[in-house]
């Protein structure tokens, strides 16, 4: 065999690309960040919390900031930001997702986004739609460099407790990646039990095959929206940071009746203050009272107070959100001790009132009625 046979038959034999370790080390070691020290380049992530915590407008922000062509100061939370193109895989909510859009733009002053959207959901864990999709994506010359699924339950029609469907989904998101040198963020649920809110939804396969983790954790009465990295490749792990929402009427757009549009938008604010124990402890017992009310249909007592009735907060506290056996719910529900319902009568927030215990505390009320009120719209 010639040398030039030799030269191209070891070019062929080599198509994996085996590398020597001296070319494998001069290769590049430094992360390089979409978001310094929160999204990486060319990685799958997950962003994950209950419903209604902000987990959408928190990727959302994120989005929009990289998507933005021309912004005075893009950098999230002091941590610089590349821009780029964007792509966002809207499974629902496509109204609330407009008027999110707007109100951002207006409040950050951006016309001009690099940002498309599929405002509808496909099975991508199916290979022939999924290679439909980056077909249609390369046929519109759309390079994007974060890819966004929100929800995964939306675009997903397999078990999310298998790990064989799991790899179907991930699949696509490898090949979405190696097309396009692209991230992509599945936006996921927690589930409902108490102990299960650090942790997203379904298979460990998700969480396996993750570069990046993010919990979003909601508001309660004493502290704001808490965004915490629970996993990170190839970096340190950065600390917590902490965000209201803000609410923002969209000027020049208006309902049928003739009342402005407005929405809310990701604002920064300090890390809350350290609290006592028992504080905590008494600030648990209010959302659990507040989630058992919501529960029961938002009963009333007959002075119009919000009651929760005995069987129905041990009802519960049995339920597979809370997941108490029934000698513990029956102890958390007496008047004495530190428990549940004692903390709550000896701050004053609610009074033992006929078959259970209402809302007796002013603000209390005030703050339980707003929560009906919002799911009376």
């Amino acid at each position: 065999m010639s040398g030039t046979d030799e030269v191209v038959a070891k070019a062929i034999s080599n198509q994996l690309g085996i590398q020597t370790i001296d070319e494998f080390l001069s290769g590049s070691s430094t992360v390089p960040w979409l978001i310094d020290g929160w999204i990486q380049e060319n990685c799958l992530m997950m962003v994950h919390g209950p419903s209604g915590s902000g987990k959408t407008f928190l990727v959302l922000d994120w989005c929009l900031r990289m998507a933005a062509v021309e912004m005075v100061n893009r950098d999230w939370c002091g941590n610089r930001t590349k821009q780029c193109s964007v792509l966002y895989l809207a499974g629902e909510g496509h109204q609330g997702m407009r008027t999110r859009v707007r109100a951002w733009q207006q409040h950050h002053g951006v016309n001009l986004l690099d940002f498309h959207i599929l405002p509808s959901a496909i099975e991508l864990d199916q290979r022939q739609i999924a290679d439909r999709l980056i077909n249609e994506i390369s046929e519109l010359e759309i390079s994007p460099d974060l890819v966004v699924i929100d929800t995964l339950h939306r675009y997903f029609s397999g078990d999310e407790n298998s790990a064989r469907d799991a790899k179907s989904l991930l699949d696509t998101c490898g090949k979405l990646m190696h097309s396009y040198g692209c991230t992509v963020v599945l936006v996921h649920h927690t589930g409902l039990a108490a102990d299960a809110q650090t942790r997203a939804r379904g298979s460990s396969a998700w969480r396996g095959a993750l570069d990046i983790e993010i919990s979003v954790k909601p508001k309660n009465t004493t502290r704001p929206i808490e965004i915490i990295q629970r996993k990170m490749k190839d970096a340190e792990e950065s600390p917590s940071r902490f965000f209201e929402l803000i609410k923002v009427a969209i000027k020049d757009t208006r309902d049928e009746n003739g009342n402005l549009l407005s929405s809310v938008v990701m604002q920064e604010t300090d890390k809350p203050k350290r609290i006592s124990t028992k504080t905590k402890r008494r600030d648990d017992a209010k959302s659990r009272f507040e989630r058992a009310w919501i529960n029961s249909a938002f009963g009333r007592d007959r002075r119009n107070r919000p009651h929760v009735k005995r069987a129905a907060m041990i009802e519960f506290l049995q339920s597979p959100e809370i997941d108490m056996e029934l000698s513990s719910a029956k102890r958390a529900v007496q008047p004495d001790g530190d428990r549940l319902i004692a903390s709550l009568l000896k701050a004053g927030l609610i009074e033992i009132y006929e078959e259970g215990w209402s809302a007796e505390d002013p603000d209390f009320q005030v703050y339980l009625n707003s929560i009906s009120r919002k799911k009376d719209k």
